[in-house]
């Protein structure tokens, strides 16, 4: 790809290999029919998906820039395909757009190791499902030396996240009282913003789940109220509910003009668009958390915060307040069973991932560590 402006691409870059596999075992005749196949396996989980999705059209269009093809990436192709991903070219990068548009690119910039590191385990996958297909000979990923390190994400540390001092300056940031002549809009488009940001942070739901989220969606069972939802992989569960939230979810309603608590039977989107009445879409939600996020770090800038605050509002995606959310539940204490069932997690060493606490013991206990071993005289 030269520097010339990235155009348009088709939804999937359509080449066939000169010396593609004979044996193959499902209907394609390019890389990107094989690819779209694989894809299909995860039609049920709109998440995944688009993940998917997005790691598969990078690999190819780097392929077609290359003149290359899937069964031609070994493993020097793949070295190269890693040094690519963390430094695309200018030409790659620019802001977040729908694919028609003519500015559409498909990097917003270099990728960070642990998007990196997601990036190659999602391949892996494709290519040993491409491996079984019969498309390509074999996975370069078998080559990649000590490839159980490099390419385990379940054992990382949870990093990405609000420490407990930014939150809590945050929270009260997006509370401020605003001045008497604002518009009705921007009074409306604020008490929107609290209400998703306290559902995030109280409940860890995904964009996804957040976006399409209904009001009778949250129930009562036994005097308890609970939030039922279907998260990844099409799986439906029900998570308790804090009363913290019931505070916000009446706030928000009050907004809409609706009663404290939904109905039994209101099927109706729980955050809505200007008009107060249609859903609003996964995309425009994640930009409208990005957008406060980088307001917050202006505003904590502008007050002398601390700049590593700054710094991290300035990175912060939605997908951190999920982390931020599970991450101070873990250190407020909630056993780790019912934290884990909070977060859909299906194995509890995904959800250790966001224990910290035993940090802050490990930190306090190797203070007993000290230079001298005696204790000086008075």
């Amino acid at each position: 790809m030269t520097q010339a402006p990235l155009q348009p691409a088709p939804p999937m870059p359509a080449r066939l290999g000169d010396a593609a596999p004979t044996d193959v075992r499902i209907q394609a005749e390019s890389d990107a029919d094989a690819v779209a196949h694989w894809l299909a396996e995860y039609q049920d989980s709109p998440q995944t998906l688009r993940a998917y999705r997005r790691e598969a059209k990078r690999l190819l269009l780097w392929l077609e820039e290359q003149g290359a093809y899937l069964h031609d990436v070994d493993r020097e192709a793949l070295r190269r395909f890693e040094a690519f991903l963390a430094a695309p070219p200018v030409a790659w990068t620019g802001p977040s757009r729908p694919e028609n548009h003519p500015d559409w690119r498909p990097f917003r910039g270099a990728l960070s190791p642990a998007s990196r590191r997601q990036a190659l385990v999602i391949l892996q996958g494709l290519f040993s499902w491409l491996v079984e297909a019969g498309w390509v000979r074999h996975n370069p990923f078998r080559l990649m030396r000590d490839k159980s390190r490099r390419l385990n994400n379940q054992q990382m540390r949870v990093e990405r996240y609000l420490e407990g001092e930014l939150w809590d300056w945050f929270w009260q940031w997006l509370n401020r009282p605003q001045s008497e002549d604002v518009t009705p809009r921007q009074r409306y488009e604020r008490k929107r913003l609290c209400f998703v940001f306290g559902f995030a942070y109280l409940l860890a739901p995904r964009v996804s789940e957040m976006a399409t989220a209904r009001m009778d969606d949250f129930f009562s069972r036994e005097g308890r109220i609970w939030w039922r939802v279907v998260g990844k992989g099409g799986k439906q569960a029900d998570v308790p509910v804090p009363e913290d939230f019931l505070e916000c979810l009446s706030q928000w309603r009050a907004t809409l003009g609706l009663t404290a608590m939904p109905g039994h039977e209101e099927p109706t989107p729980l955050i809505r668009a200007l008009d107060g009445q249609r859903e609003i879409g996964d995309n425009q939600l994640y930009r409208l958390i990005r957008q406060a996020f980088n307001r917050a770090a202006v505003a904590l800038e502008e007050e002398n915060g601390e700049p590593a605050h700054v710094h991290t509002l300035r990175r912060a995606t939605p997908h951190w307040l999920r982390h931020t959310s599970i991450t101070h539940q873990a250190q407020a204490g909630i056993n780790l069973h019912y934290l884990a069932e909070s977060a859909r997690h299906s194995r509890l060493d995904t959800t250790s991932r966001y224990l910290h606490t035993e940090d802050a013991r490990w930190h306090t206990e190797q203070q007993r560590h000290r230079l001298s071993r005696t204790e000086p005289p008075h």
